[in-house]
């Protein structure tokens, strides 16, 4: 072989040497932890549906012309209609999952999803021992619950602080993908404080670690061998993994423990506000120099953010000391606040900024969400046709005494932004839509080519638009 080849080969072969030497060897860390990790199985009674007969023939109560009805269907719970006659009964069903030992008595914390209406759940620990598993309690907006086996002396995980986490740190996920027991997956941290779609209380820890059904409510660990973290989602298109995995950060997991340990129940802060992001459109709008805070779309009435006279339009960017980035950040801060206590929130207001003092209030029950209706008149210039809408039907659905109804949305400023058939028009440029009538008249004297914040509702939700009326 000739020097230089023999050269390239060692060079090579050292460098190849030098990447595996630096790659984490998991080795210990699966031997210490893996009896601690344990799989889940439930069974419960699930409706199963069958075809049957169809109601129909009742009256309608409002006079909502035939035409409309399959919009007033789509919007709303309409006792009118009919459904798609299936009928359920029951059967058995099983679902099977992870979770983890985080005491020697017995406490096993793992997902609601994964336990949610079950009759019977069975905890299954490395040993082979098959124990069932009483519910001591669960939080549906963390996805965390908490079930109690009875064992003593049993193996227990280390809880670690998620604050040090690190993105492009290495992280470990051992769980039941697909039922395969003791199944161990490595990755990196790819981001913090992620907010998904029904997890506004939950900043998620997104990784790359392979996580498949069964993996949820398993435990992530760091590289000290600590749980950092409660495997719970994954975005996929084809049901499996796709490189994006997401975990509930153990503090907001173990405050929730504890609140089912000693109260049996959890409860959390409530500011009482809807609110979005704050886009580059918009925050020109607001005379802000870049986009950032927490834009409130909507503050509840008799809520703590009313009393303290938050407004429409306000843009929060400070909570109780902390910085707010992005408009995710917010809810998972509050939601871990003490229970009336009064916080400096910082909001900026008509371009200046302004700190008001908020007692913090307890989380109601689900709000009821308003759904949309239609509407009959054409606004040409936006390419609407709008409507008011009679005071029996606001309300009948709960909707705000002010505002009108898009009915048809044709091409010009309000398509471009995405204003839908349906929506609910409340605000124009922080004008108030109490009519139709009013409504026309903002709409005549808009400006052109500037960004114009529009408030609408859309299927319950306040929701803030910029648009722009080129001509």
């Amino acid at each position: 072989m000739p020097i230089r080849s023999v050269c390239s080969f060692i060079i090579l072969v050292f460098f190849n040497l030098t990447c595996y030497a630096e790659l984490p060897d998991f080795t210990e860390m699966v031997k210490e932890n893996g009896a601690a990790v344990v799989n889940i199985s439930t069974s419960h009674k699930a409706p199963e549906l069958m075809q049957g007969k169809s109601r129909g023939g009742e009256e309608n109560p409002e006079g909502i012309p035939p035409e409309m009805e399959e919009l007033f269907k789509h919007f709303f719970n309409n006792p009118n209609n009919p459904g798609n006659g299936l009928q359920p009964r029951e059967r058995d069903s099983k679902s099977l999952g992870s979770g983890f030992i985080v005491s020697e008595d017995g406490y096993v914390l793992t997902n609601h999803h994964v336990v949610v209406g079950a009759d019977e759940i069975i905890v299954k620990l490395k040993d082979r021992r098959q124990l069932v598993a009483e519910l001591i309690g669960s939080d549906e907006n963390t996805d965390i619950a908490l079930l109690k086996i009875d064992a003593k002396n049993l193996p227990v995980v280390e809880i670690g602080s998620p604050d040090q986490l690190q993105v492009g740190e290495w992280v470990l996920a051992i769980g039941t993908p697909f039922g395969f027991d003791q199944s161990v997956t490595a990755g990196i941290v790819s981001a913090k404080g992620r907010s998904l779609p029904g997890g506004n209380y939950v900043p998620f820890i997104q990784t790359d670690v392979a996580i498949n059904p069964g993996n949820s409510g398993g435990p992530l660990f760091s590289m000290e061998g600590k749980v950092i973290g409660v495997n719970s989602q994954i975005y996929s298109r084809s049901g499996g993994y796709m490189g994006l995995s997401f975990s509930i950060p153990i503090d907001v997991a173990m405050n929730v423990v504890d609140q089912i340990k000693t109260k049996g129940s959890v409860s959390r802060g409530w500011l009482g506000v809807q609110i979005q992001d704050v886009t580059r459109e918009l925050a020109e709008s607001f005379n802000m120099d870049r986009p950032y805070g927490a834009l409130v779309s909507r503050v509840i009435a008799d809520s703590p953010s009313a009393k303290a006279g938050l407004k429409i339009g306000d843009v929060i960017i400070e909570f109780d000391g902390r910085g707010i980035d992005t408009s995710a950040k917010l809810p998972p801060i509050v939601g871990m606040t003490i229970l009336d206590k009064k916080v400096n929130v910082k909001l900026i207001r008509e371009g200046e900024e302004k700190t008001v003092k908020v007692a913090i209030g307890l989380l109601p029950n689900k709000e009821t969400l308003v759904s949309n209706v239609i509407s009959d008149k054409k606004f040409d210039r936006l390419g609407l046709v709008a409507s008011d809408i009679s005071a029996s039907l606001r309300k009948k659905l709960g909707i705000p005494e002010n505002g009108v109804l898009i009915q048809k949305v044709k091409n010009g400023a309000a398509f471009d932004v995405g204003i839908q058939q349906g929506d609910l028009i409340l605000r124009i440029k922080n004008s108030v839509v109490r009519d139709l009538a009013s409504f026309d008249e903002i709409v005549k004297d808009l400006p052109t080519g500037q960004s114009i914040a529009v408030l609408i509702q859309r299927r319950g939700s306040p929701i803030f638009l910029a648009l722009k009326i080129n001509k």
